[in-house]
């Protein structure tokens, strides 16, 4: 593969683009400054190939990239393509992850527990993340069964629904955390996100669930059906509530949605069932980390209740 993919940059941008406050990747090291991302990633690349004792001749020849565009990424002024980071971390016998900075290569511990866990299964994982979360004070996995009650799952599962039967029948206060965060932010959900993004749509998902947390001992609370997707929000919720995730299948859930009322998947048609199912997909490994599943698509209305009622109150230690 020739080495021309990775080049060095020869002189001052014509234009400036902020990336996470640092230099632009596009501007060029002048001699005074140089861009703090490839600094960096020359620096790890340097000290990896320190670690692996090979000298620079012998990296070059096991990625096939040439000894001077190895110098210039090891500088700081060569801006790789991924395919040569990633010839480059063969050659070095580490991961692309480890090359770009990830957190769990930053010490030696770091990389000595990650490479205990490395290719357990998943029932090993889980078993880890809840006893470090034990260790640490924030909570295991639902290690005791609290009476703080989370239902989770994609919209149009029946978590309102049967949120406030069950919040009525356990004489519980039930909480719409999305009702929650619009509370917090002065605005709607959407507005949150068309406004200031879904960064801060996730910051104040994280807050509405810690102070839910705080404030109630005892709840039954609706989750938005992203909360999965924010591992640190998602871990709260394991280690404080209960969970159930109601289950339903794409056609449920898209007749559901409709019929409160959002006529938007209609105009999508098959593209939005697709994206559903897609969505479904990705997430049905994080919704299925909760203490229960009810498939809500199963039997009636009546039914799914008792279902769900009757392993609630189990699990909490209630009668009835």
């Amino acid at each position: 593969m020739s080495s021309t993919i990775l080049h060095t940059n020869a002189g001052p941008s014509q234009e400036s683009t902020p990336l996470n406050s640092l230099t632009s990747l596009r501007d060029v090291a002048d001699g005074t400054e140089r861009n703090p991302f490839l600094t960096a990633l020359g620096e790890r690349v340097r000290a990896l190939r320190s670690r692996r004792g090979l000298t620079r001749k012998a990296v070059a020849l096991a990625s096939d990239v040439s000894e001077r565009h190895l110098a210039n990424l090891e500088s700081g002024v060569g801006n790789a393509s991924i395919l040569i980071l990633l010839q480059v971390s063969l050659a070095l016998q580490c991961t692309l992850a480890e090359l770009l900075g990830d957190i769990t290569t930053a010490s030696p511990e770091w990389l000595l527990i990650r490479e205990l866990l490395e290719n357990r299964d998943e029932a090993t994982l889980r078993r880890v993340r809840a006893a470090i979360g034990e260790m640490l004070g924030t909570g295991g996995d639902n290690a005791q069964c609290s009476s703080r009650v989370a239902l989770v799952g994609l919209r149009g599962a029946g978590k309102s629904t049967l949120g406030q039967m069950l919040a009525e029948d356990l004489d519980f206060p039930f909480v719409e955390l999305s009702r929650e965060i619009e509370k917090l932010a002065g605005c709607g959900v959407a507005e949150i996100q068309s406004l200031y993004g879904m960064n801060a749509y996730r910051r104040y998902e994280r807050r509405a669930l810690e102070e839910t947390i705080q404030i109630y001992p005892e709840a039954v609370i609706a989750t938005p059906g992203g909360l999965v997707s924010e591992p640190a929000t998602f871990n709260l919720l394991l280690a404080h509530c209960t969970t159930v995730w109601l289950q339903a299948s794409a056609e449920d859930h898209m007749k559901r949605v409709v019929a409160q009322g959002d006529l938007r998947p209609i105009a999508a048609s098959s593209e939005a069932m697709q994206d559903l199912k897609n969505i479904l997909a990705g997430r049905a490994a994080f919704y299925s980390k909760a203490k229960f599943n009810l498939d809500t698509s199963a039997q009636d209305l009546p039914a799914t209740f008792l279902e769900l009622r009757q392993f609630v109150r189990q699990a909490l230690g209630m009668q009835g």
